[in-house]
Protein backbone atom coordinates (compact mmCIF):
# COMPACT_ATOMS: atom_id res chain seq x y z
CA UNK A 1 0.00 0.00 0.00
CA UNK A 2 1.03 3.39 -0.97
CA UNK A 3 2.10 6.20 2.13
CA UNK A 4 1.63 9.30 1.33
CA UNK A 5 4.46 11.97 3.15
CA UNK A 6 3.19 15.82 4.09
CA UNK A 7 2.07 17.24 1.51
CA UNK A 8 0.88 14.60 -0.80
CA UNK A 9 3.76 13.13 -2.02
CA UNK A 10 4.23 9.40 -2.64
CA UNK A 11 6.61 7.18 -1.16
CA UNK A 12 6.18 4.66 -3.46
CA UNK A 13 7.80 6.58 -6.40
CA UNK A 14 11.41 7.71 -3.83
CA UNK A 15 12.24 7.77 -0.58
CA UNK A 16 13.51 10.89 0.34
CA UNK A 17 15.60 11.35 3.50
CA UNK A 18 13.71 13.33 5.67
CA UNK A 19 16.94 15.05 7.47
CA UNK A 20 17.90 15.51 3.47
CA UNK A 21 14.72 17.62 2.83
CA UNK A 22 14.93 19.71 5.33
CA UNK A 23 18.65 20.73 5.27
CA UNK A 24 17.54 21.22 1.11
CA UNK A 25 14.61 23.64 2.43
CA UNK A 26 16.48 25.45 4.65
CA UNK A 27 19.29 26.26 2.01
CA UNK A 28 16.58 27.52 -0.62
CA UNK A 29 14.79 29.67 2.08
CA UNK A 30 18.41 31.25 3.30
CA UNK A 31 18.78 32.04 -0.47
CA UNK A 32 14.54 33.11 -0.92
CA UNK A 33 15.33 35.00 2.73
CA UNK A 34 18.00 36.90 2.05
CA UNK A 35 17.39 38.36 -1.48
CA UNK A 36 14.47 39.24 -0.63
CA UNK A 37 13.69 39.57 3.61
CA UNK A 38 10.65 38.13 5.60
CA UNK A 39 7.90 39.84 4.20
CA UNK A 40 8.25 39.35 0.75
CA UNK A 41 9.99 36.22 0.94
CA UNK A 42 7.68 33.38 -1.08
CA UNK A 43 7.13 30.01 0.95
CA UNK A 44 5.51 28.87 -2.90
CA UNK A 45 8.64 29.82 -4.50
CA UNK A 46 10.98 27.78 -1.73
CA UNK A 47 8.58 25.06 -2.23
CA UNK A 48 8.72 25.15 -6.24
CA UNK A 49 12.57 24.99 -6.12
CA UNK A 50 13.27 21.99 -3.65
CA UNK A 51 10.52 20.09 -5.03
CA UNK A 52 8.71 19.83 -2.12
CA UNK A 53 5.12 21.62 -1.05
CA UNK A 54 4.05 24.28 1.22
CA UNK A 55 2.11 21.54 3.32
CA UNK A 56 5.51 19.83 3.28
CA UNK A 57 7.32 22.80 4.64
CA UNK A 58 4.98 23.57 7.09
CA UNK A 59 5.10 20.12 8.64
CA UNK A 60 8.54 20.58 8.91
CA UNK A 61 9.05 24.35 10.28
CA UNK A 62 5.47 24.98 11.19
CA UNK A 63 5.19 28.59 9.63
CA UNK A 64 7.01 30.53 7.34
CA UNK A 65 8.23 33.02 10.38
CA UNK A 66 9.15 29.06 11.92
CA UNK A 67 10.76 28.65 8.49
CA UNK A 68 12.90 31.99 8.50
CA UNK A 69 13.58 31.47 12.41
CA UNK A 70 15.44 28.06 11.68
CA UNK A 71 16.85 29.93 8.63
CA UNK A 72 18.92 32.51 11.23
CA UNK A 73 19.68 29.97 13.87
CA UNK A 74 21.95 27.98 10.60
CA UNK A 75 23.66 30.77 9.82
CA UNK A 76 24.03 32.25 12.88
CA UNK A 77 25.12 28.43 13.95
CA UNK A 78 27.56 28.16 11.01
CA UNK A 79 29.78 31.16 11.89
CA UNK A 80 29.78 30.63 15.51
CA UNK A 81 31.11 26.72 14.57
CA UNK A 82 33.88 28.30 12.47
CA UNK A 83 34.98 30.78 14.79
CA UNK A 84 35.07 28.57 18.09
CA UNK A 85 37.09 26.15 15.63
CA UNK A 86 39.27 28.37 14.46
CA UNK A 87 39.68 30.82 17.20
CA UNK A 88 38.91 28.96 20.27
CA UNK A 89 41.86 26.50 21.01
CA UNK A 90 44.36 28.49 23.08
CA UNK A 91 47.47 27.67 20.46
CA UNK A 92 48.17 31.46 20.08
CA UNK A 93 49.41 34.33 22.35
CA UNK A 94 46.26 36.79 22.84
CA UNK A 95 47.26 39.50 21.00
CA UNK A 96 47.95 36.53 17.71
CA UNK A 97 44.56 35.32 18.31
CA UNK A 98 42.91 38.74 18.47
CA UNK A 99 44.25 38.93 14.93
CA UNK A 100 42.86 35.59 13.98
CA UNK A 101 39.66 36.31 15.21
CA UNK A 102 39.07 39.54 13.14
CA UNK A 103 40.58 37.98 9.83
CA UNK A 104 38.14 34.52 10.51
CA UNK A 105 35.28 37.08 11.30
CA UNK A 106 36.18 39.21 8.31
CA UNK A 107 36.18 36.03 6.01
CA UNK A 108 33.15 34.57 7.13
CA UNK A 109 31.34 37.73 6.13
CA UNK A 110 33.63 37.71 2.75
CA UNK A 111 32.33 34.41 1.80
CA UNK A 112 28.91 34.26 3.49
CA UNK A 113 26.60 37.32 1.83
CA UNK A 114 23.43 35.73 2.64
CA UNK A 115 24.36 35.91 6.09
CA UNK A 116 25.00 39.44 5.92
CA UNK A 117 21.92 40.32 4.13
CA UNK A 118 19.91 38.17 6.63
CA UNK A 119 21.96 40.10 9.55
CA UNK A 120 20.63 43.26 7.71
CA UNK A 121 17.03 42.01 7.30
CA UNK A 122 16.80 41.06 10.97
CA UNK A 123 17.81 44.51 11.96
CA UNK A 124 14.76 46.09 9.80
CA UNK A 125 12.96 43.77 12.25
CA UNK A 126 14.52 45.23 14.97
CA UNK A 127 16.08 42.00 16.27
CA UNK A 128 12.50 40.27 17.07
CA UNK A 129 12.90 37.12 15.66
CA UNK A 130 16.62 36.24 17.50
CA UNK A 131 15.02 37.83 20.22
CA UNK A 132 12.28 34.54 20.11
CA UNK A 133 14.99 32.34 19.37
CA UNK A 134 16.16 30.85 22.91
CA UNK A 135 19.01 29.25 20.83
CA UNK A 136 21.10 32.00 19.69
CA UNK A 137 21.40 33.29 22.61
CA UNK A 138 23.06 30.18 23.89
CA UNK A 139 24.52 29.34 20.79
CA UNK A 140 26.88 33.09 21.35
CA UNK A 141 27.52 33.06 24.78
CA UNK A 142 30.62 30.81 24.39
CA UNK A 143 32.01 33.12 21.65
CA UNK A 144 31.89 35.65 24.03
CA UNK A 145 33.59 33.51 26.58
CA UNK A 146 36.47 33.04 24.22
CA UNK A 147 36.96 36.45 23.55
CA UNK A 148 36.91 36.94 27.33
CA UNK A 149 39.41 34.19 27.99
CA UNK A 150 41.91 35.71 25.41
CA UNK A 151 41.33 38.96 26.73
CA UNK A 152 41.85 37.96 30.71
CA UNK A 153 45.08 35.69 29.29
CA UNK A 154 46.42 39.00 27.72
CA UNK A 155 46.10 40.88 31.01
CA UNK A 156 48.18 38.58 33.13
CA UNK A 157 50.92 38.35 30.40
CA UNK A 158 50.72 42.17 30.02
CA UNK A 159 49.66 42.26 26.61
CA UNK A 160 46.18 43.59 26.61
CA UNK A 161 45.10 46.64 28.17
CA UNK A 162 42.96 45.88 31.39
CA UNK A 163 40.31 48.13 30.39
CA UNK A 164 39.02 46.24 27.29
CA UNK A 165 35.52 44.39 27.32
CA UNK A 166 34.59 41.10 25.30
CA UNK A 167 31.88 43.51 23.64
CA UNK A 168 34.04 46.03 22.47
CA UNK A 169 35.74 43.67 20.18
CA UNK A 170 33.06 42.06 18.96
CA UNK A 171 31.61 45.87 18.00
CA UNK A 172 35.12 46.79 16.63
CA UNK A 173 35.67 43.61 14.32
CA UNK A 174 31.59 43.13 13.35
CA UNK A 175 31.02 46.93 12.02
CA UNK A 176 34.21 46.90 10.12
CA UNK A 177 33.68 43.78 8.15
CA UNK A 178 30.11 44.39 8.02
CA UNK A 179 30.09 47.44 6.53
CA UNK A 180 32.68 46.63 3.84
CA UNK A 181 29.63 44.25 2.65
CA UNK A 182 26.76 46.37 3.23
CA UNK A 183 28.08 49.28 2.13
CA UNK A 184 30.13 48.23 -1.26
CA UNK A 185 27.38 49.89 -3.31
CA UNK A 186 26.86 53.51 -1.79
CA UNK A 187 30.52 53.55 -0.74
CA UNK A 188 31.46 53.03 -4.48
CA UNK A 189 29.07 55.05 -5.89
CA UNK A 190 30.50 58.22 -4.20
CA UNK A 191 33.99 57.52 -4.23
CA UNK A 192 34.40 55.10 -7.15
CA UNK A 193 36.02 52.60 -5.08
CA UNK A 194 34.91 48.95 -4.88
CA UNK A 195 35.62 47.78 -1.37
CA UNK A 196 34.63 44.60 -2.92
CA UNK A 197 37.67 43.84 -5.24
CA UNK A 198 40.50 41.87 -5.17
CA UNK A 199 43.17 44.03 -3.48
CA UNK A 200 41.12 45.90 -1.33
CA UNK A 201 39.96 42.87 0.27
CA UNK A 202 43.49 41.62 1.01
CA UNK A 203 44.28 45.66 2.47
CA UNK A 204 41.14 45.65 4.56
CA UNK A 205 41.83 42.26 5.78
CA UNK A 206 45.77 43.24 7.00
CA UNK A 207 43.59 46.59 8.05
CA UNK A 208 40.87 44.96 10.13
CA UNK A 209 43.83 42.62 12.50
CA UNK A 210 45.76 45.84 12.71
CA UNK A 211 43.63 47.95 14.16
CA UNK A 212 42.15 45.50 16.39
CA UNK A 213 45.56 44.28 17.70
CA UNK A 214 46.88 48.20 18.19
CA UNK A 215 42.95 49.37 19.87
CA UNK A 216 43.34 46.62 22.35
CA UNK A 217 47.06 45.75 22.93
CA UNK A 218 49.26 47.49 25.40
CA UNK A 219 51.42 49.79 23.44
CA UNK A 220 55.52 48.89 23.41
Amino acid sequence: MAVTEPGGQNRARGRRNPEQVRADILAVATAEFAERGLEAASVNEIAAKTATTKRMIYYYFTSKEGLYTAVLERSYRQMAETLLREVGPADLEPVAALRRLAERTFDHHDTHREYVRLVVGENMLRGAYIRRSGELRKLWAPMLDIVADILRRGREEGTIRDDVDPIDVQVLINSFSLFRITNQYTFDALYDYALDGPEARAHFRGMIGDVVTRAFAVAR
